[in-house]
């Protein structure tokens, strides 16, 4: 039997995974699926505080449920979704793509942020709307540093959910995954590693709530932080990765 937490759990999964779609959503569709993603979000606290988990441990632990689900296309996929580019061009796209979605995504967390700063008796469910545009931000970066690896032709290896786990670290560490490395393959969320991811997370749950401010302050800054964010880990890993191995031909 499927548990109430786990309900949840594939509740948020499912939304985050919608609103990290290669297709295009709507501003309206996208701040619908980020208020029922805010309400799944404060059900799962509640029940992790029930269980006594802590909130840094509680969001490395949900986004841990989300990575393996996240949509990863192939490089033919990639070059069918945008227009045959190849090589730096493609990877150009691919970034500038990803950093328009985080930006509209800041854009209208912190739109709604506003609102709630405005009005005073709905405050309280204004962090749940910031923890849900932390994972939708870092759910979107995972897949774009994923998505760069088949761009650059570097495969890592292992299951879906090594593989997801191997990407969700590299984010955490905002580098390139190096496949030669030992114990890439096989790579676990061993104590270290989940403390860099729950610290990173918590760092982009920071950035995000400081776009908590009056009238249209906190949409413009939450864009403008996201935006820079996304094109900073980009920059990074693109470096990595043109280091490890040269674009496939074409």
């Amino acid at each position: 039997m499927t548990s109430a937490a786990d309900e949840s759990n594939n509740e948020v999964a499912d939304l985050v995974g919608k609103l990290v779609a290669p297709e295009e959503t709507d501003g309206a569709e996208r701040r619908r699926l980020l208020g029922r993603l805010s309400g799944a979000l404060a059900r799962s606290a509640r029940k992790a505080r029930e269980r006594g988990v802590g909130r840094g441990r509680w969001l490395a632990d949900v986004f841990m449920n989300i990575a393996p689900r996240l949509p990863i296309r192939d490089y033919e996929t990639l070059r069918e979704h945008h227009y045959g580019l190849t090589g730096e061009q493609l990877a150009d796209d691919l970034v500038r793509t990803a950093a328009k979605a985080t930006t509209a995504v800041g854009a209208v967390g912190g739109a709604l942020a506003a609102a709630e700063f405005a009005a005073p008796p709905l405050l309280l469910s204004a962090p749940a709307q910031i923890v849900a545009e932390t994972l939708v931000v870092a759910a979107i970066e995972v897949k774009l540093l994923a998505e760069l690896h088949e761009v650059y032709g570097v495969e890592v290896p292992g299951t879906g959910a090594q593989r997801a786990t191997a990407f969700a670290l590299a984010w955490s560490k905002q580098r390139g995954v190096n496949p030669l490395a030992p114990g890439s393959a096989t790579i676990a969320l061993g104590t270290a590693a989940k403390t860099a991811l729950r610290n990173r997370l918590m760092r982009t749950l920071g950035r995000h709530l400081t776009t908590l401010g009056p009238f249209l302050t906190g949409a413009v800054a939450g864009g403008a932080l996201n935006r820079a964010a996304t094109r900073k880990l980009a920059a990074a890993v693109r470096a990595d990765l043109r280091r490890q191995r040269a674009l496939p031909p074409g």
